[in-house]
């Protein structure tokens, strides 16, 4: 059986700074406490891929890893094992950094995969996950200044013990009791202020459910919805989100398409995403392929299989035709404009600033539009030769409508998929005869009927991540604790392309 461990943690010290020390692959001799002593062998640079270095324990143990993969641009390495004193077959280990804006701060995740002997699953994973991993996250905060808090352990020692406002280490694969987490929890309806970081104990999953790690977690603006009370759909106390992507921990009774350790996807009808750890209903999950990555597929799924859902579903996209998209900048409406233009539509996208309208044109926008409404009406009216277009696609809601139902061409469609300015309220439908036009409000949890219907899409989803018809844009990657700043954000409209929170393990 593959192992997978993951152990993240964010530190107090620019991106950049901390990049500088970890490219040089010879470098962990300098801050992991267990190293006594490491060398680059041959005459080759120790940030070359294909370099090995040979390092030796405190305790006497001899290894020797070598570098696979570097990219400044990713600021990520990768390298594996060739020689260790205990058997971790095929160990392939990832070190990758992600600016936190807040604070001009570090995301560090070390993860690995390695195939262990028969029935030293658990042990192996507790050493690599909390001896190795553990011990050196606490001392790259320690060298960046952050200190080591009493309750943690020293450097040397088996990092088993965590501070009291930190959730401890995962238990290992196939755990039936509950596990403890971090999590946002929602006590009251209203501003992101009622996202409060909380501790909580997740069950192990009954019939039907799984149990989840989650590594990163999608942020959507349903989840505001949920948060401000406008959506019936989180009953207080409530955790938010509705997708994540991670690693299975634990199967319940009757699940058979997923096994413990495999990285799923998933986007649910129901909240509790914003969650160190979930159990829930498997039929929702997806396992993801080996090239997508977790904080990709959290940033994308349950935006991709909207938009979707949007262009073969709601709206058949033919080629020809000419459709308008709001908020093109966003992460529904940078991966509907792709879709749509690989349909064969001329897409025009809508912008709210300038420096949003690049990431449009990019993303597959034929022509991007940014200023006033009036401004729009004059865009619209040059481009299509007065006839206007033949489907809008809103996701803004009460203060775009009416302006959106004006921009149709005769016997157009309107897709009011969103309400991020307010809910459209009551509509008097002989409106619509003006033009013959059609209307859609979709519910896209009713598109997603059962785990082969969300397999079909998630697979058809993966595909344009390959072809590049998509691409992944992760507009900001912050720590789960700080999910307040990313719905600030949202409502701010300062984000281009998706927001992702990211849990500390």
């Amino acid at each position: 059986m593959t192992v997978r461990v993951v152990r993240s943690t964010v530190i107090d010290a620019p991106v950049d700074e901390v990049w500088r020390l970890l490219r040089a692959f010879n470098s962990h001799a300098d801050w992991h406490p267990a190293i006594a002593r490491s060398g680059i062998e041959g005459e080759d640079p120790g940030d070359l891929v294909g370099a090995v270095r040979a390092f030796t324990l405190r305790d006497g143990g001899f290894l020797r890893e070598q570098l696979i993969a570097l990219s400044d641009k990713e600021r990520s390495l990768i390298y594996c094992l060739l020689e260790a004193p205990v058997r971790l077959d095929g160990y392939v280990a990832t070190i990758s950094l992600l600016p936190v804006t807040d604070g001009d701060r570090t995301f560090l995740r070390w993860a690995c995969s390695f195939n262990p002997p028969r029935g030293q699953e658990s042990a192996l994973a507790l050493l690599v996950g909390e001896t190795i991993y553990g011990t050196g996250l606490l001392a790259l905060r320690s060298r960046f200044g952050q200190g080591i808090r009493q309750s943690e352990p020293r450097p040397g020692q088996p990092a088993l013990a965590v501070a009291p406002d930190r959730p401890p280490p995962a238990r290992h694969a196939g755990s039936r009791g509950r596990v403890r987490c971090e999590a946002i929890v929602v006590e009251a309806y209203g501003g992101p202020d009622v996202l409060v970081p909380r501790i909580i104990e997740v069950p192990a999953p009954g019939g039907g459910e799984v149990r989840l790690r989650h590594e990163a977690i999608g942020v959507n603006y349903i989840d505001v919805h949920c948060r401000d009370g406008s959506f019936d759909l989180m009953p207080l106390p409530g955790i938010p989100g509705m997708e994540a992507a991670g690693v299975v921990a634990d199967l319940g009774p009757g699940v058979e398409h997923l096994a413990i350790g495999d990285r799923v996807v998933y986007a649910s009808a129901t909240t509790g995403a914003y969650s160190g750890f979930r159990t829930m209903a498997a039929a929702s999950v997806v396992r993801l392929p080996r090239d997508i990555l977790e904080r990709t597929a959290a940033g994308i799924f349950l935006k991709g299989i909207m938009a979707d859902i949007l262009a073969r579903d709601v709206h058949r996209a033919r080629a020809g035709e000419v459709a308008l998209v709001r908020a093109a900048a966003g992460g529904v409406g940078l991966l509907l404009s792709a879709m749509l233009r690989s349909l064969g539509a001329t897409v025009i996208g809508v912008v709210s600033r300038q420096e949003k309208a690049a990431a449009a044109r990019k993303a597959g926008c034929d022509h991007v539009v940014v200023g006033t409404e009036t401004e729009l009406t004059r865009a619209v009216e040059s481009l299509t030769g007065g006839r206007g277009v033949d489907v809008v696609f809103d996701g803004l809601g009460r203060d775009t409508f009416v302006q959106s139902l004006d921009l149709l061409a005769l016997r157009g469609h309107l897709v009011s998929f969103g309400q991020t300015t307010g809910p459209v309220g009551e509509l008097n439908v002989d409106r619509l005869a003006a033009k013959s036009v059609r209307l859609s409000r979709p519910n896209i949890s009713h598109y997603l009927g059962d785990t082969e219907e969300i397999e079909a899409r998630a697979s058809r989803l993966f595909a344009q991540l390959r072809a590049g018809t998509l691409a992944a844009s992760i507009g900001a990657a912050l720590p789960l604790r700080d999910a307040r700043e990313a719905h600030r954000a949202l409502e701010a409209r300062r984000n281009v392309g998706a927001l992702i929170l990211i849990p500390e393990h």
